[in-house]
């Protein structure tokens, strides 16, 4: 009877991603239905730490992310959780194989998180690579399936993906992660003369970055391809979007893509997709 609550758990993750992510609810639509159960049941654990730091205002954040990571190591010791999002993704990171250091660093991120930092470039290249380029890393490994060969060589072009999209977030957040979490990843930005000349630093950086993801997105398996694809290209449209959008509004509004966008988007990708043209 213990099947019937492993798929409830993978069916929590499920919801937590469509609930949360319509890029990437679809996206994952797109990747091999056997690998699907565990980029959700990655995302679910993801959100819920995401939460933790971000949306549970009142609470006490630093006892219940102290509280997530006891469980965590706690489920991966007894092989299940009572908490669905957790147990499916306990459940994912056996199945795989993924590396538990990956989960460690991906909670000091979020550790830092409770804290008021100021960051420079070594605090924010470790910020990065824990709060996104190890979930790309995760996902990687999941897209692979334990080919350690091929993974090794995509690596970095997943770290690249997770990091230009984390860069976008930052962008797209930066009004409430200033003026609500009192948050500023860029390192060095003075938030008081953040104009169109910092902004398009910062662009560039990012638009290097998607460059060089597309090349590994290119040689990932036929399982995945067209999935990793698609959330690249959803992500690439809000990217171009917040570029076209001033300094100023940037500051004054989160920038979002509508859903009926979305599914041109979609359309779009897959016609580029078929025709080789990505």
């Amino acid at each position: 009877m213990k099947k019937l609550f492993d798929e409830l758990s993978y069916e929590v993750s499920k919801y937590t991603t469509q609930k949360y992510s319509t890029s990437f609810s679809l996206g994952i639509l797109a990747l091999k239905p056997s690998i699907r159960p565990a980029i959700y049941a990655v995302y679910g654990y993801v959100r819920l730490a995401d939460e933790i730091v971000d949306s549970f205002h009142g609470y006490d954040k630093e006892k219940l992310l102290k509280r997530l990571k006891s469980e965590t190591y706690q489920a991966f010791e007894d092989g299940i959780s009572l908490n669905p999002i957790l147990h499916s993704f306990q459940e994912s990171v056996r199945q795989y194989d993924i590396n538990r250091q990956l989960i460690d660093q991906f909670l000091h991120s979020m550790e830092m998180d409770l804290h008021k930092i100021d960051y420079n470039s070594e605090l924010y290249k470790e910020y990065i690579y824990g709060s996104a380029e190890v979930v790309g890393l995760m996902c990687l490994q999941i897209f692979t399936e334990g080919d350690k060969q091929q993974y090794e060589k995509l690596k970095p072009f997943a770290m690249k993906l997770g990091s230009a999209f984390q860069k976008v977030n930052f962008l797209r957040d930066l009004k409430d992660d200033y003026q609500i979490l009192g948050r500023t990843y860029f390192p060095f930005l003075d938030m008081s003369v953040f104009d169109n000349t910092v902004k398009t630093l910062i662009e560039k950086e990012i638009e290097d970055e998607f460059k060089e993801a597309l090349q590994g997105i290119k040689k990932l398996p036929g399982s995945s391809i067209f999935g990793v694809y698609l959330a690249y290209r959803y992500y690439l449209s809000l990217f171009e979007k917040i570029k076209k959008t001033s300094s100023q509004n940037i500051l004054q509004q989160r920038i979002r893509i509508a859903n009926s966008q979305k599914l041109l988007v979609a359309f779009k990708s897959y016609i580029r997709y078929k025709s080789a043209y990505f």
